[in-house]
């Protein structure tokens, strides 16, 4: 029997993959420094294989998974638009994208504790996510 506990952190992982790739993908064309373009663009495409791995699961246990909360997905559009009209600079997005990585890791460990019934397949992709999270904030640190 397929525990519930593995379904709930699938479908957490998809809203938090999907988040940070219309988070990225939200700052990118902003991005003076080519470096920091370069994180940006691969640790987008890292969450890409990440959700491309998680969709073949939610698809074993016929769920469709989550979206990103509306409103979480709007305040975020919203910080980035006032924030980046206010300061367009790279120290600006490096700020951004930082808090909104920290705001995953704290989720997703919540969400790890939450469903600790879940198998071992989808909490690693949960932990690989974590850790994607923590490498790109560790990246970025330079430009904050």
């Amino acid at each position: 029997m397929i525990e519930p506990d593995t379904i709930k952190l699938l479908r957490e992982c998809d809203a938090g993959v999907k988040m940070g790739v219309a988070s990225i993908a939200s700052v990118l064309d902003h991005v003076k420094d080519r470096d920091l373009k370069e994180r940006l663009s691969s640790c987008k495409q890292e969450h890409n294989a990440l959700d491309r791995e998680l969709q073949g699961l939610l698809d074993r246990y016929h769920d469709e998974g989550k979206d990103p909360n509306p409103m979480a997905k709007s305040m975020s559009w919203m910080k980035t638009s006032v924030k980046l009209g206010m300061d367009p600079s790279d120290g600006a997005i490096a700020s951004l994208m930082t808090d909104g990585c920290n705001m995953g890791v704290k989720s997703l460990y919540r969400y790890l504790n939450q469903y600790q019934a879940a198998d071992e397949a989808s909490k690693s992709i949960a932990r690989r996510l974590i850790r994607l999270e923590e490498d790109l904030t560790a990246d970025i640190r330079a430009y904050l």
